[in-house]
């Protein structure tokens, strides 16, 4: 791809022979004689130079005057100026509005080469970030969190409304599955540091000593192992997004040293002697009650007020099931567009089965029930006796399978769990003891009876969950 390099020289002589020079490199090459010509081809022409070559003192003003008016204006460029007066106010003010370089004349034809390659090299990096950056954006607009139910809407308009403040901390609750990291990923791209990093951590995937020298970084010898400087995501953030899923699994200790970091803005690496400054936006997420955890003592109080300045908590989809409208058809094409597929018809029978379902595994569950279903699929019709749903009749095609599956529909006698990893371990535990208790009318005696375990077990179990009893 041929880029462009614009050239703003009011010395006839040496415009000439910069312009040839380059366009012998493959550059297409824009001569301007004036800061109003260089405007105008900008502006009005919409030309977008991947670098911009310029004098510093031109006969209608200053350079770097124009750069200072232009750079918000037009697409990414990297800026070199060229100067027979140098001088350090000059070189200072353009380097602190994001000059390149700043070269007196005359200057070495092979240096400025090096220099012009260097900046180019740059500039592409930084449209291709910007492109990224937009593309995110684009993707995760507040119309990103799909629903038609109530609930769906007070979540777009929460969310939308959130992008607009320059918030430091905030808590996404919900059921897993129910999708907090795309509110997440939301929040980041819609809101003012979305040209900035986002970082992730999921603090229940890592164990203690490791979660803590990710977060913070360490310093060469700092433990065994640690052989280079590993700077923590905290500062890999700075000027960010910081998006902690499962914090509820943080240690104390943990969550004591990360307060201080979000305080004072300031990080120390396990190992060193100085704290380093950082601007981070926290995003933490749990499918635990944070508040409970922190009222019984397993979650730092004092850690759950600072993040809490705003909360928003997801609604599990057995209680939006309207959303399934907007949500399957969604999927469907998605999948289709992966796979080559071309479901287009649901027949009514699914769409009972669908909205019949509980859910416990949330959007995540439905995405791979669709998922398998469309690449499993014959023709436009969505092939329903694939969906193989926990407690629905389900028979697939013998001639495929070799034989007919069918499952017992949920009584009172089981419970049904999807196998699909849809849902994590912890988080079916949860459900069974969630669903024994709702059968014994939330009796401890008499639900540790239905499931064979002991009251002091289950009672753990509950204020593990945080679920509620009568006894």
């Amino acid at each position: 791809m041929i880029e462009t390099l614009l050239i703003i020289e009011d010395e006839n002589l040496l415009g000439s022979e910069l312009s040839r020079h380059y366009r012998a490199h493959g550059w297409e090459v824009v001569l301007a004689d004036t800061l109003a010509e260089a405007k105008t081809l900008l502006l009005k022409k919409r030309i977008e130079p991947l670098l911009i070559l310029s004098d510093m003192n031109l006969p209608d003003g200053n350079a770097l005057d124009f750069m200072e008016a232009m750079k918000k204006q037009v697409n990414y460029a990297e800026w070199l100026f060229l100067t027979g007066y140098g001088s350090v106010p000059d070189s200072v003010r353009a380097l602190r509005l994001g000059a390149y370089d700043f070269l007196e004349k005359p200057c070495d034809l092979e240096r400025l080469d090096l220099v012009v390659t260097s900046a180019a090299r740059s500039a592409s990096i930084q449209r291709r970030v910007i492109d990224q950056t937009k593309q995110s954006h684009r993707r995760y607009s507040p119309e990103a969190y799909v629903g038609s139910s109530q609930q769906a809407q007070g979540i777009r308009q929460l969310l939308a409304r959130l992008t607009q403040v320059p918030f430091s901390a905030l808590i996404i609750g919900g059921e897993s599955g129910t999708g907090k990291g795309l509110a997440a990923h939301i929040l980041h791209y819609g809101g003012p540091r979305a040209q900035q990093p986002m970082i992730e951590v999921n603090c229940a995937a890592l164990p203690r000593e490791l979660l803590e020298s990710e977060l913070f970084g360490h310093e060469p010898g700092a433990f065994t192992g640690a052989a280079g400087r590993h700077r923590g995501l905290l500062e890999q953030a700075d000027g960010g997004t910081l998006f902690m899923d499962e914090i509820g699994e943080m240690p104390l200790d943990l969550q004591a040293k990360l307060l201080k970091a979000i305080e004072d803005h300031k990080v120390r690496r396990l190992g060193g002697e100085k704290e380093i400054s950082v601007d981070v936006q926290i995003v933490a997420a749990s499918n635990r009650d944070l508040e409970k955890m922190a009222q019984d003592g397993s979650f730092r109080t004092d850690l759950y007020h600072r993040l809490s300045v705003f909360k928003v908590i997801l609604p599990p989809l057995r209680e939006a099931v309207e959303d399934l409208d907007e949500l399957v058809p969604l999927f469907v094409a998605e999948y289709n567009a992966k796979a080559g597929r071309r479901v287009k018809d649901v027949p009514d029978d699914v769409w009972n089965k669908l909205k019949a379902h509980y859910w416990p595994g949330n959007v995540r569950e439905l995405r791979n029930v669709i998922e398998r279903c469309v690449l499993f699929s014959d023709g436009a019709t969505f092939p329903g006796q694939w969906l193989q749903l926990p407690g629905q009749h389900s028979q697939t095609d013998a001639s495929e399978q070799g034989r007919i599956n069918t499952q017992a529909e949920a009584d009172d006698r089981g419970i049904y769990l999807p196998l699909d990893g849809s849902m994590a371990l912890d988080d079916m535990d949860r459900f069974i003891i969630k669903t024994a208790l709702e059968r014994a009318d939330n009796n401890l005696t008499a639900a540790a009876r239905a499931l064979g375990a002991t009251r002091e077990t289950l009672r753990y179990r509950v204020r593990k969950y945080n679920l509620k009893t009568v006894d």
